[in-house]
């Protein structure tokens, strides 16, 4: 019986890495796979799964307009074996109720990947309709930039400060985002950082 999976973690701890290998063990045994992002993340083009270790496969990039159950439904070949989505948290309400769909009325596995929570420490829309309607959920642990702690929030920085207000989606790698726990994220030690270079 498929399921709807949410595997959520801070920045770089290898949501995309994982993606690419579901992917690849999936195609190893000759079962088809369809790759999904949102059209949001164009830091490698649009359309793109890339991982910072420089992965990289082509994805249907989802639109706000984008209707992923119809898309999924109406495939001309064999239906997957996996649906795999990147870069979950840009997701709409009515993406993810596509999703569980997908899962629901085709019995097809769908694994989405994304952030939790914005540099604000507030859910992204995606995310939340995530939590709430996912079969399973898993954290993909990484370690806080600043000490040996679980990294779970997302600090934005600009020009070496710290961000705490502004717009919830701003596209960015390392030079703008860091992983951090909740120590970190209300007393960066960015200042001991930069002195230190």
């Amino acid at each position: 019986m498929a399921q709807l999976y949410y595997r959520y973690g801070t920045m770089n701890s290898g949501k995309t890495i994982e993606i690419l290998k579901v992917a690849y063990n999936y195609e190893e045994q000759g079962k088809g796979v369809v790759i999904m992002t949102s059209a949001l993340d164009t830091r490698d083009g649009v359309g793109y799964v890339s991982s910072r270790i420089g992965m990289k496969r082509p994805a249907l990039a989802i639109e706000e307009t984008t209707d992923i159950f119809g898309y999924i439904r109406d495939l001309p070949e064999k239906k997957p074996y996996c649906v795999l989505v990147d870069e979950a948290q840009f997701l709409k309400r009515h993406h993810v109720y596509d999703l569980a769909r997908v899962v629901d009325e085709l019995d097809i596995p769908v694994m989405a990947f994304g952030l939790k929570n914005d540099f604000r420490n507030e859910l992204f829309e995606g995310s939340k309709y995530l939590l709430l309607l996912a079969d399973k959920i898993d954290e993909i642990k990484t370690i806080c930039q600043y000490c040996k702690k679980k990294a779970t929030m997302v600090l934005r920085t600009q020009d070496g400060l710290p961000v705490y207000d502004g717009e919830q989606i701003q596209i960015g790698g390392n030079e703008t985002y860091i992983s951090v726990c909740r120590k970190h994220y209300f007393a960066p030690e960015i200042n001991k950082e930069n002195e230190e270079k």
